[in-house]
């Protein structure tokens, strides 16, 4: 037995297909008991998707939730996520390090040691480095010889990431011996709880959650290249990661470009939840509509979705020249975690 009546006819339901992204409670009809009576069951998380086969919602925990539209009695949107603050997690740089590379992970890995070479088409130097934490097993200069060689097999050019604590100490040396050329990283932290509170009610609920990124919301993201290897690598590397949410501002909640081909989408964001840490990332505005607060309702509602899950800290990376994002993220109250540099070995 189903509930009866369309969808739109069922007053407790105040939820229709718009709201998918959004965080709800809804309440569907599970089975009778043995005195025929129904039963009802509760849940409450993001609207991931809403079709002709039904709704699936996300809770915090557990996994998806999929069942029949017939079956919906009552929804409605909720709140976000009302985060409680907690002290950052006592995590050092270079497990950090690793956390990050959890959520940026690379197409091709091979270990080196204790070392990661990674690869992916070139798309972002966090996904084609080597990540030298640890003994790579080999003399130093062995082992940057072996990176050179592996990336040149791939056309591509030999990074190295050095963090300062976790790279041996004497790397730096042998980089400079060679002729390195550095790239300083910034990696900013901030506590969830005040991150999930930022910006107004009206910014945040025009933010909505997936947990794959449309055309839309790659088309925004400005590292794409029009080269297909690229775009595939790119799309790999985005989706992977423990927990992965996309977030995307649409002009007019998801209408069509207008005729003039102006792209719907105004704002997007990325974040993935690894144990007590979210990890920030592709935070993008349309140039014609920046400075209305839309980072940081995007911001907002990632960090409420993190909180949700249990994280208690967030993480980004950004590059020390990048001076318009560092003075955003210091408004949004990120600090400086550490720094680590990007070592461009020369050609052999």
């Amino acid at each position: 037995m189903a509930a009866e009546g369309p969808v739109q006819d069922r007053p407790e339901v105040r939820i229709d297909r718009s709201d998918v992204g959004r965080r709800v409670s809804v309440r569907r009809l599970s089975g009778f008991a043995d005195d025929h009576r129904p039963v009802f069951r509760d849940v409450i998380g993001v609207l991931t998707s809403w079709d002709d086969g039904g709704l699936t919602v996300e809770p915090k925990a557990g996994g998806p939730v999929s069942f029949d539209e017939r079956l919906l009695v009552a929804g409605k949107p909720v709140p976000l996520f009302p985060a409680r603050r907690a002290p950052l997690p006592r995590t050092g740089p270079a497990e950090l390090q690793r956390i990050a590379a959890r959520g940026w992970p690379a197409v091709e890995r091979e270990p080196l040691g204790e070392w990661t070479l990674r690869a992916s088409a070139g798309f972002t130097r966090r996904a084609n480095s080597v990540q030298a934490l640890g003994d790579p097993g080999m003399p130093l200069d062995r082992a940057l010889t072996t990176a050179r060689e592996w990336y040149a097999a791939r056309g591509l050019p030999a990074w190295v990431e050095v963090t300062t604590p976790g790279t041996p100490e004497a790397l730096r040396a042998e980089l400079d011996r060679l002729g390195a050329a550095y790239a300083p990283t910034l990696v900013r932290v901030a506590g969830l709880a005040p991150l999930s509170r930022l910006g107004d009610r009206a910014g945040r609920d025009r933010v909505r959650l997936a947990r794959t990124a449309s055309s839309d919301w790659m088309s925004l993201y400005r590292r794409v290249s029009g080269d297909p290897a690229v775009e595939e690598a790119a799309r790999a590397v985005v989706h992977g990661g423990p927990s992965v949410w996309f977030a995307t501002v649409h002009d007019g909640y998801g209408c069509q470009a207008e005729g003039d081909g102006t792209p719907p989408v105004l704002a997007i964001g990325r974040c993935v939840v690894d144990g007590p840490w979210a990890c920030f990332s592709a935070v993008e505005v349309a140039p014609w509509a920046r400075r209305r607060g839309l980072a940081t309702a995007v911001m907002a509602v990632l960090a409420a979705r993190a909180a949700e899950e249990g994280a208690t800290g967030a993480y980004l990376q950004v590059e020390a020249d990048n001076a318009g994002a560092i003075a955003l993220y210091d408004g949004l109250g990120f600090t400086t975690s550490h720094t680590y540099h990007y070592a461009l070995l020369p050609q052999g």
